[in-house]
Order: C-alpha cells, then sequence, then structure tokens
C-alpha cells in the first residue's frame, strides 16, 4: 500500500469547487491526459461507476472506480477496480471562507507487479506527483471560472 496525498488552494466557494471537481465529463479539461465517463449510475451517488482513461494519442490504461461515499459539498471516495490502478481515492473539499475553499486529493494505492512495483514506485511516485500537482494547479483555474454547464 502506498499512500499520496496533495492539494491546492481555490479562489472559489467550496460548493463551486465541489460542483468543478464531479463535473466527470469535464475532468479532462483540467488532468493531463485523462478522459472521464460514467459507465453505470448518474455518477453522482454511491455505487455509480466511473472510467478514466490516461494517455496520449490512445496509448495508455483505464483505471475503472465505483464510488463508495458521497458526501457533497465535502467529500467523494472511490474505489478503484482496475489492474494497474487499485486501492482507494478520496476527494475532500474544505471551506476556507466565503469564497476560498482547499481541494485535498488523496490516495492509498495497492502497487501491482509485487515486488516489481513496490520498488519501482520510488521512482514513479516523483513523476505521478508532479503530473497530480500541475492537474491540481490547472483544476484550481478550472474551478475559479466554473459554470455550471459549461
Amino acid at each position: 500500500m502506498s499512500d499520496l496525498v496533495s492539494s491546492v488552494d481555490v479562489a472559489a466557494p467550496a460548493g463551486t469547487t465541489w460542483l468543478a471537481l464531479t463535473d466527470w465529463h469535464r475532468q479532462r479539461e483540467w488532468m493531463l491526459g485523462t478522459e472521464v465517463r460514467v459507465v453505470s449510475g448518474n455518477g453522482r451517488s454511491v455505487g455509480s461507476k466511473l472510467e478514466a482513461f490516461t494517455g496520449v494519442a490512445g496509448v495508455g490504461f483505464t483505471d475503472s472506480m465505483e464510488i463508495m461515499s458521497w458526501e457533497p459539498p465535502v467529500r467523494c471516495t472511490v474505489r478503484h477496480l482496475g489492474f494497474l490502478v487499485r486501492g482507494t481515492g478520496s476527494f475532500h473539499v474544505q471551506e476556507r471562507g466565503q469564497n476560498r475553499s482547499v481541494l485535498i486529493w488523496s490516495e492509498q494505492l495497492d502497487l501491482p507487479f509485487g515486488v516489481v512495483g513496490r520498488l519501482g514506485w520510488p521512482v514513479v511516485k516523483p513523476v505521478f506527483s508532479l503530473g497530480l500537482r500541475r492537474s491540481l494547479h490547472n483544476f484550481a483555474k478550472f474551478a475559479e471560472s466554473y459554470v455550471v454547464g459549461g
């Protein structure tokens, strides 16, 4: 199991940050190389299933997820069900004033490939973390100008 946590301050109310975060179809606008789609359910309730394809020019992998907890406008927890990505992810929005909030993104990952995965994680983690931090920076800009249905 490997933990990863990153956060970003957002100059928007917590409710707006939540709506921007959970607008799954628009996640491609801020998450590097990722396209999300709702596979079953409405994408806004426990049991809904999502798929996130991450890659370039059709080469990459699909992260299958199921929403395990849905607590708007504060927290969503997903269970990663794929071969490469297994474990849980949590998105937590905290209010920081009338027009400020923070998004905390955390992952508890079961590393694939046994010993090889555990040995390789120290090499992969900094690259993954850098991409996540860049995506969260993009997210803050996205949320700060978010318009529902935009």
